[in-house]
């Protein structure tokens, strides 16, 4: 396994930014100090000025890498969906099983745990996850998300929830609602980590196990049972 995932290039669309930040050190410290930024005061306070203090730049330099503060997010939140892509390739390599394949993808984008090496390793991956379950509906949620969407800024969230809808044709064929089903659980993972940290009581937690996967784990199994 270590070996398939040895040389993990993650790869982002190319009009999410101007220049690719993973040519430059530069580059790869806008990235890591806007994830910096947004981590400590949140996506709504983050501005250029507030990350070019941070790392010591200009924000001339920053808007030579990205158009503008709602396109980093798009970088952040891309990277994150191609990740979880390669996360669900290393969970589910050489097994032949469709439910326990499917568990095992499901698995992979509930818990909380970001282990595989990737080729960004400046990139913070805990900040990165709290910052996903705070602000990555974000990056859709804006009025000119049709626009954004028409040059594919959204295909690894798209790829990502197409995968996995594949693994549940395998087992239920008939079942009409797999992506539908797929998107809800991501977004619902993300609200009940979310809960988890500032909201407890909206939440079921258990010191013995990870309730969230579980959950999510058992609302797949039972959902797409053929009747």
């Amino acid at each position: 396994m270590h070996t398939l995932f040895s040389k993990i290039k993650i790869e982002i669309p190319e009009h999410i930014y101007l220049k690719n930040p993973e040519t430059s050190e530069l580059g790869k410290k806008i990235v890591q100090g806007g994830l910096d930024v947004i981590y400590e005061l949140g996506f709504d306070q983050f501005n250029f000025r507030k990350l070019a203090l941070k790392i010591n730049t200009t924000e001339a330099s920053i808007y030579r890498y990205f158009e503008n503060k709602h396109k980093l997010l798009l970088y952040l939140t891309s990277w994150y969906w191609r990740w979880l892509d390669y996360k669900i390739a290393l969970y589910t390599v050489n097994i032949e099983d469709p439910h326990l394949k499917l568990e095992k993808a499901i698995l992979a984008i509930t818990e909380k745990e970001m282990l595989i090496p990737g080729e960004n390793e400046e990139l913070d991956k805990s900040k990165l996850y709290n910052v996903i379950i705070s602000e990555a509906s974000k990056a859709y949620q804006t009025k000119d998300v049709d626009e954004i969407n028409k040059v594919g800024s959204f295909s690894g969230y798209k790829q990502l929830v197409s995968q996995i809808a594949k693994l549940i044709h395998e087992i239920n064929p008939e079942f009409k609602y797999s992506r539908m089903l797929i998107s809800t659980i991501i977004e619902g993972v993300n609200n009940q980590r979310f809960f988890e940290l500032h909201l407890p009581r909206l939440t079921d937690t258990y010191s013995d196990e990870d309730t969230v996967s579980k959950f999510y784990i058992e609302l797949v199994t039972n959902t797409i049972k053929k009747s």
